[in-house]
């Protein structure tokens, strides 16, 4: 079986367009595209994987759209679109006859708490579902009260939740986010994203030990059919090589079976992202 890879990110690096990568991530300052991924993959076992936006900016949509078009790896695109704009329905309508556009997010992260309340952000949202699209959750855990609030009265969108959260490994802090993470996963509608953890542990100083009560979390909140694997590469990078990412989830889901293994690393980000 060959895994797909259900989170990564593709950019032509140029500061100004990517604000967000600060003086401490000087690895992040260069382009990575598909050719290089496509390397790894081939020593990795992976055959595919799903593109994310890196931007809040249409033209990052565009960017990822052509990728998809041109190179094979890439078998869905997590776009964005203003979902607060009054008019975002007109180019939803334009969007809609890609293929490829699998999935829409915006960086809550970066968002004041109560983002996910507002009523222009929910008109935006109430209209996915209408143009069968996934809605990617990147969130922080002060954030998953909102969460919870969102995907309960959205109950026919489905909602992925992007790197568990970003519980903050570093500082062992669990016991608030796993319990917002199991009422979150009461929903039915919410998947969950086993990714980008390596980077919310201390950088390169942590041990496979540090993600076990996360992995174990979700593992039964969610049960392995709600969940699936991404790699979160090249921001993996700031912390670990894609094989120790790879390596850390495999290791941890080795004792189960055959199937929920295979569901994990394939066939729910197939059947979630339709591919």
């Amino acid at each position: 079986m060959k895994y797909i890879d259900s989170h990564q990110h593709f950019w032509i690096y140029e500061s100004i367009k990517y604000e967000w990568i600060g003086e401490s991530m000087k690895v992040l300052q260069r382009d990575y595209d598909p050719i290089e991924l496509k390397r790894i993959y081939d020593n990795h076992n992976i055959e595919s994987c799903i593109a994310v936006q890196a931007r809040t900016k249409l033209e990052e949509t565009d960017f990822l759209l052509n990728l998809a078009k041109q190179n094979q790896i890439i078998k869905g695109v997590v776009g964005w679109f203003n979902l607060l704009d009054y008019c975002v329905e007109k180019d939803l309508e334009r969007y809609c006859d890609s293929p490829l556009l699998k999935g829409v997010r915006h960086i809550v992260q970066a968002e004041p708490v109560g983002f996910l309340d507002r009523d222009d952000f929910r008109e935006g949202i109430s209209l996915l579902e209408k143009y069968n699209l996934v809605y990617d959750i990147l969130v922080f855990p002060v954030q998953l009260p909102e969460s919870i609030r969102l995907v309960r009265d959205y109950p026919n969108q489905i909602f992925v939740v992007d790197h568990m959260a970003k519980p903050n490994i570093q500082g062992k802090e669990i016991d608030q986010w796993k319990r917002d993470i199991q009422q979150l996963a009461s929903f039915d509608n919410v998947y969950c994203k086993v990714s980008g953890l390596v980077t919310e542990a201390k950088w390169n100083k942590w041990t496979p030990d540090d993600f076990s009560p996360y992995f174990e979390t979700v593992a039964e909140a969610f049960g392995v059919n709600r969940l699936m694997f991404g790699s979160d590469w090249p921001v993996c990078l700031l912390s670990a090589s894609y094989s120790q990412v790879l390596s850390l989830v495999e290791n941890y889901f080795l004792a189960y079976s055959e199937n929920e293994r295979s569901a994990l690393f394939r066939y729910n980000a197939e059947n979630v992202y339709r591919l």
